[in-house]
């Protein structure tokens, strides 16, 4: 095989291990079957064009073409010309294919279901990559920037890729790519004659042999790569990635199983209260009479990173005619059933269905999918809530405080799972909730006293103007502060309830509305709300009310009734709207026109009041920045490295003779790699005379640059074979007008190579080579040495 054919097999295999990071993402692993072939024909063109040989823009343009007569056949055959030849109809279908992919991307979570838009977008994205690597590897023969492109593709399947596995996607990526290095050096190697392997060991000799160039680049490859792997570990995780700012995702669209995630949808809080434009969102109308229990559930935050509370990733199953009993309710507890016909206003485009708690059966035209766990619906496919009407019937839970206070222990599994901490989370949380419920004897009074603690006791205030901070200190900050509306509130009382061992989660959704004279009930923009739900066994899920003057304090958690379960309005508030806290609505910076909750860019919903002191500790910034310092010397270490190199060997001439002399040879070292990097290869069998005049004659070099190079010759000359050398003057500045001149003539692309990717770094990989056969043949002579003794005391 030639070595650019070697050079090609290698740089399809570099692209389809690359692609093997995309994996995860999506459900189904047979598109990389159909994409093997597609790419091996791709490759085979672009070698056989080569071959003939074809002009490199030729060659290009043929493996282009071909790309293109190969996605038509697998994707297009119905709408192309002879089932082969794409035509207008196929460029039409092609972005409609692209437009579905796109859509899908956004409504499925990962791993998202293989449809015939998300496969085109897979298939060829990677077929392009294929073509760029194959261009710039093979075509070009330069395989270090073929780098970019994969690495583009690997860090797009990173980012989304929610996985514990992507330390092995990223070895598979780098080997594919160490491998077309090393095919790319073994391949100019062989133009230089046989690819050698380094002097064999002398019989009987304690010294090694020469250790082969390759052998070496292998080993050092190897080294980088596990530093690469290891060093990330010690460094601070880098939370979130490209699909931050999306809403919800569902997994398959058809058959009982797929997933389904969504980040916060706590998005625009402040500007949802805060708005002067209170637009209805839904109108109810219900069969009980008593409407301070009608919260309507969106859906539940149940992972909690110590920052934030967002949906964890869920499977997703078809809509049941009965939905099951909710987890833990117990038939003890006393219950009633609920009809509710909901309304949703033709502007309100939400991915999740509101609801009552818990819901029993769900009536609803379209496209939605249930999740088991919170109990919620979910669009499909793009469906919304915009302009629907729709049926749920609900249970009215009337648990008593003797049972809640009784209630055994939860499984463990689900205890687990839901009072997880993070260990960023500041030890004052936790402090402050064994302060808090200091003599509770139970669960029960502990959620009570934490509840009465945020919205009676404590002094906090609900105050919708506060800032929204980040970081691990936020609800530390938030429990020092005391000011913040509902969502400071359930998050910091979730987050509290589980450091004392209740299972919590937090909700969102709507808070009861307002009563209408034609029997309905009006739900607005800002009735939205957020509010804890802790887990007591027998009884299940649970809402508390933490936040003062906002929403309805549960009659289960007042020791004396009075007959109603509203709270007290008279409790300290400032700067507070009429409503409760809210979730994700329009802005006024946004356009006036109707948006979906995500449409609209804001602060995340994170607990804190006040900005400055929830960001990151010093150790923390300290560290990050040594990364990006350290992310940033990588590949600017072969520019550091010769740019230091230059000013050792072109610096201050030493006084004595031995070190004029080594000055005279260093120089003239550097004339010749500046010469190799701007493409002049040495040719060590050349004297100093010969090899001058081949620098000026491929350098292209005009007179006065010509003259000063043949100056530093005739300095090296002097040194070599003068019985006295004579110390040449001015032979670094000889130099640097070569290198200026060599600059100066070169492309751009040359120029480039030269300043970021020298070829004369080889040297590095050279002397590391050297040193290491030195340190093994001292090791070996040691051995030796300590070995004689003892066989002549034996």
């Amino acid at each position: 095989m030639s070595g650019r054919a070697r050079l090609a097999l290698c740089a399809a295999a570099a692209t389809l291990m690359a692609s093997c990071a995309l994996l995860p993402l999506l459900a189904e692993p047979t598109w990389l079957l159909q994409l093997i072939p597609l790419v091996a024909v791709q490759s085979g063109v672009g070698a056989a064009a080569r071959r003939v040989p074809l002009g490199r823009p030729l060659t290009v343009a043929a493996q282009a073409l071909v790309t293109l007569v190969l996605l038509t056949l697998v994707f297009a055959r119905e709408h192309a010309i002879v089932g082969l030849v794409p035509g207008p109809d196929t460029f039409r279908y092609f972005a409609d294919l692209l437009r579905q992919g796109s859509d899908d991307i956004g409504q499925y979570a990962i791993p998202a279901p293989l449809t015939d838009g998300i496969k085109l977008m897979v298939i060829g994205g990677v077929l392009l990559i294929g073509l760029l690597v194959d261009t710039l590897a093979v075509t070009f023969r330069s395989a270090a920037p073929a780098g970019l492109p994969l690495l583009a593709l690997y860090s797009v399947a990173a980012g989304l890729s929610d996985g514990g596995a992507d330390w092995l996607w990223f070895l598979v990526a780098a080997a594919g790519y160490l491998m077309l290095l090393l095919a790319e050096g073994r391949d100019r190697l062989a133009q230089w004659g046989r690819v050698f392997g380094g002097a064999p060991r002398s019989p009987g000799s304690p010294e090694p042999g020469a250790e082969a160039p390759a052998r070496t680049g292998r080993r050092i490859g190897a080294v980088a790569l596990g530093v690469a792997l290891v060093v990330p570990l010690a460094l601070p995780a880098m939370q979130g990635g490209l699909l931050d700012a999306a809403g919800a995702g569902v997994g398959a669209g058809s058959g009982d199983g797929g997933t389904i995630s969504a980040v916060n949808p706590l998005v625009s809080l402040r500007d949802s209260l805060n708005t002067n434009n209170d637009r209805q969102v839904l109108s109810l109308r219900t069969s009980t009479s008593d409407i301070s229990d009608m919260y309507l559930r969106i859906v539940s935050l149940d992972d909690f990173d110590g920052t934030t509370w967002k949906p964890a990733q869920r499977h997703v199953v078809g809509v049941p005619d009965a939905l099951p009993t909710p987890v833990g309710l117990s038939g003890d507890v006393k219950r009633g059933k609920v009809s509710t016909t909901v309304r949703a206003a033709g502007w309100y485009a939400q991915d999740w269905l509101p609801m009552p708690y818990p819901p029993s059966g769900v009536k609803i035209g379209g496209r939605w999918r249930y999740e088991p766990v919170g109990m919620t619906l979910v669009g499909d496919h793009g469906q919304t809530t915009s302009g629907q009407t729709y049926q749920v019937t609900s249970l009215d839970v009337r648990p008593t405080a003797r049972q809640l206070a009784s209630a055994p222990e939860p499984p463990a599994a689900l205890k687990r799972e839901y009072t997880r901490v993070p260990s960023a989370l500041p030890k004052v949380v936790a402090r402050t909730a064994e302060k808090v419920t200091s003599g509770a004897t139970n669960h029960y009074e502990e959620a009570v006293k934490l509840q009465d603690y945020f919205a009676v006791t404590g002094g906090f205030q609900y105050d919708t103007q506060v800032q929204v901070g980040r970081g691990p200190k936020a609800i530390a900050n938030f429990l020092e502060e005391k000011e913040g509306f509902c969502v400071h509130f359930s998050f910091a009382m979730a987050a509290m309830a589980r450091t004392l061992g209740i299972p919590a989660r937090v909700a969102v959704g709507f808070a009861p509305g307002t009563p209408q004279a034609d029997g309905t009930v009006a739900v607005n923009q800002k009735d939205a709300h957020a509010w804890p739900e802790l887990y007591f066994e027998g009884v299940g899920w649970t809402r508390f009310e933490p936040t003062p003057t906002r929403g309805t304090t549960p009659s289960y958690t007042q020791p004396q009734s009075s007959g109603t379960s509203l709270p007290d309005q008279d409790l300290p508030s400032k700067n507070a709207s009429s409503a409760p806290s809210a979730a994700a609505s329009p802005s006024e910076s946004c356009a006036s026109e109707p948006r979906t909750p995500q449409a609209c860019d804001s602060p995340s919903a994170a607990v804190a009041s006040g900005g400055g002191d929830g960001g990151a500790g010093p150790w923390w910034i300290l560290l990050i920045g040594l990364g990006v310092l350290v992310a940033l010397a990588v590949p600017l270490s072969p520019l550091l490295w010769r740019a230091r190199v230059r000013s050792a060997r072109l610096g201050a001439r030493p006084r004595t003779e031995e070190g004029a002399a080594a000055h005279t040879l260093a120089v003239w070292q550097e004339l010749t790699d500046s010469a190799w990097d701007h493409g002049v290869p040495p040719d060590e069998s050349l004297t100093p005379r010969r090899a001058a005049a081949r620098i000026v004659r491929l350098g292209q070099l005009d007179p006065a640059a010509g003259a000063a190079v043949h100056r530093v010759a005739d300095a090296v000359e002097q040194v070599l074979y003068a019985p006295r050398p004579r110390p040449a003057a001015g032979a670094a500045q000889d130099v640097r007008r070569v290198i200026e001149a060599l600059y100066t003539t070169a492309g751009t692309g040359a120029r480039l190579r030269a300043r970021f990717l020298p070829r004369s770094v080889v040297r590095v990989l050279w002397t590391a080579s050297a040193r290491w056969s030195n340190l093994k043949a001292r090791a070996t002579a040691t051995r030796a040495t300590l070995r004689r003794p003892s066989r002549q005391q034996g």
